[in-house]
């Protein structure tokens, strides 16, 4: 018999089936995947591609410098380092405006582009030196050639802040390497009318000078993008300026200065030097252009000064309007000589040593102050302290060393201390005015809140200054500060400057410092000319009052109509007269009296 056949071991159909099925799904999933992943690597090779044809072609005025940067923390800009991180930052938020007063902008921020480089895919590098230099002319070939020779570093500027035509120009050179960053400019839209009061800012929009200096963090702050508002006028400052360019021009003056306050708020409503120069420029001019003279100038200031002498002499009663010194014969001590510019040769009241400016009236009138009272009122007056401004350029007054009884003589006629313009002024302002010192600001607002100081000129010593200042214009040396219907007073003062340690006759500082109206005082202006020269107009004389009066009569009579203040024919002139009149009554009472003396002297000695 056959033995039954063995059944087969082999798997059913349908799990063999079951099996092919699973891997062909997972290589066809495997291969979809491979697809997907080349694709994107593909798209990815394709993207760069494309830009590094675009880079390399066109250039890229929108690539982010810092990947063009290996060390971003560190950039080259010509010969010096800066912080990228900070650039980066100035370069996406603009620097705050300033606006005057009223709104008109006086500086802002522009965009604008700087040319940079990367010297490490730059090739011909004198090639393209020659063609920036026909576009930037100032900038030698060699000075571009040395920079592009750098090949240590992936950026550096070479010329800051492009005109459009230079764009265009660069674009044109087609130099791979060359690229355009975004920047921001600092822009002056008066160029040089604000120049010292705004100052100017550095290549990177710091603040270098001035305002643009002082408040150099608050003006870049993120959190405060408002304005900021000064308190100068656009409007008085270009007055000021214009009157000011005449006279130094007329009296071929080495330069001058003008300051405009407002005496209730403290504020500088105008201030100017000449000579000038461009903010938006600020190393084309000389070094000496940058100068803040109204600031940083200390000067003696000559018969100015004898305005605190007459003051301290009336607060403290040792004199009144109706008093006088014997100002005939100079006075002589030891080496020094202290005589009258115009002599009047003759006793002279109180009211006449003013309105004539006699240096012998007022030495004589220092002797009875003394030095510790005279001291005193010129340091409560602020004249030993620097003036606080938000300016960083201020000055230190210049004190004399020691106090002698000749010290005390010529400090009252302005010589031997040395104070700068915004000492004067402010001091004027409180003894025609209310007798307190108030802080000076730049700012629109800036004393708001602040605390003023104790009233240091009482109101009768006001009246009869104000009364003075007001005969200064009508009957002494300033008759040409007149300003019909705004009536001026003040004080002129013509000083000799020192070089060397010694006075130099030809070389004079004159100046007039005013307040107006007289009968409730609300500005104060000063104009002072460095070295004015004499014309025949003039009959060769440089004095304060036929340089610097004359300016701020025509200051007063332009910019008070601009600022509201109503002309007042009835100035109030007729008290000044009536005093002027009893003076000159008691003057020939005097005189008579005197020669009728000299007569019984003369006829007792035979």
């Amino acid at each position: 018999m056959r033995p039954p056949a063995r059944k087969s071991a082999s798997r059913p159909a349908s799990r063999i089936v079951t099996g092919e099925s699973t891997q062909l799904r997972l290589m066809g999933e495997s291969r979809v995947r491979l697809i997907f992943i080349a694709a994107f690597f593909i798209l990815c090779f394709s993207a760069l591609s494309v830009r590094l044809i675009e880079v390399s072609l066109l250039g890229s005025g929108d690539l982010p410098f810092k990947k063009l940067v290996t060390q971003p923390e560190l950039l080259i800009q010509g010969d010096e380092d800066i912080d990228a991180t900070k650039l980066a930052e100035q370069a996406q938020l603009p620097r705050r405006d300033i606006v005057d007063r009223n709104g008109m902008v006086l500086a802002t921020s522009i965009k604008t582009a700087s040319l940079v480089a990367n010297p490490t895919i730059i090739r011909h590098g004198e090639e393209v030196a020659r063609g920036l230099n026909k576009i930037f002319p100032a900038e030698s070939i060699a000075s571009f050639s040395e920079k592009l020779k750098r090949k240590h570093t992936t950026f550096l500027y070479l010329k800051r802040h492009l005109t459009p035509t230079q764009q265009e120009a660069v674009n044109n050179l087609g130099v791979p390497g060359l690229f355009f960053e975004p920047d921001l400019r600092r822009v002056y839209p008066y160029g040089a009318l604000f120049a010292h009061a705004l100052g100017y800012v550095g290549v990177d929009n710091q603040g270098l000078a001035g305002i643009e200096k002082y408040f150099d963090y608050r003006l870049d702050d993120a959190t405060n993008r408002a304005p900021l508002a000064v308190s100068l006028d656009l409007r008085v400052q270009s007055i000021l300026r214009d009157e000011l360019v005449k006279s130094v021009k007329q009296f071929s003056a080495l330069g001058g200065t003008g300051v405009v306050m407002d005496i209730k708020t403290g504020e500088i409503v105008a201030m100017t030097n000449l000579p000038e120069f461009d903010p938006n420029r600020p190393t084309k001019g000389a070094e000496s252009a940058r100068f803040n003279r109204a600031t940083l100038g200390a000067y003696e200031m000559g018969s100015t000064f004898k305005t605190f002498t007459v003051a301290a002499a009336l607060e403290n009663k040792l004199v009144s309007l109706n008093d006088g010194y014997d100002a005939s014969h100079p006075i002589r001590m030891g080496k020094y000589t202290i005589h009258d510019a115009h002599p009047e040769g003759r006793w002279l009241s109180v009211p006449e040593i003013f309105a004539y400016s006699s240096n012998i009236g007022a030495a004589k009138m220092g002797l009875d102050i003394g030095a510790k009272r005279q001291q005193q009122f010129l340091k409560n007056l602020g004249m030993f302290e620097p003036v606080t401004l938000e300016v960083p350029e201020l000055a230190k007054p210049m004190i004399p060393r020691t106090w002698k009884d000749i010290t005390t003589m010529t400090v009252a006629y302005g010589h031997g201390i040395s104070v700068t313009p915004l000492h004067l002024i402010r001091a004027v302002a409180a003894v025609a005015s209310n007798g307190r010192i108030m802080p000076l600001t730049l700012i629109k607002g800036g004393n708001e809140g602040k605390p003023v100081g104790e009233q240091i000129v009482s109101d009768p010593t006001i009246r009869d200054m104000r009364k003075l200042m007001r005969l200064v214009v009508l009957q002494g040396t300033a008759k040409m500060a007149d300003a019909p219907g705004y009536a001026v007073g003040g004080k002129t003062g013509t000083a000799e400057k020192i070089e060397g340690g010694t006075y130099k006759a030809d070389a004079k500082v004159a100046s007039f410092v005013s307040v107006f109206p007289i009968r409730e005082p609300r500005y104060a202006i000063l104009v002072m000319i460095d070295e004015p020269k004499g014309t025949k107009e003039t009959y060769g004389f440089a004095t304060g009052g036929w340089v610097a009066a004359p300016v701020v009569g025509r200051v007063v009579q332009r910019m008070a109509p601009l600022l509201g203040m109503r002309p007042d024919y009835a100035q109030g002139d007729a008290a000044v007269e009536a005093m002027w009149a009893g003076i000159e009554q008691r003057v020939k009472a005097h005189e008579a009296a005197q020669k009728k003396q000299e007569g019984a002297v003369h006829a007792a000695s035979f």
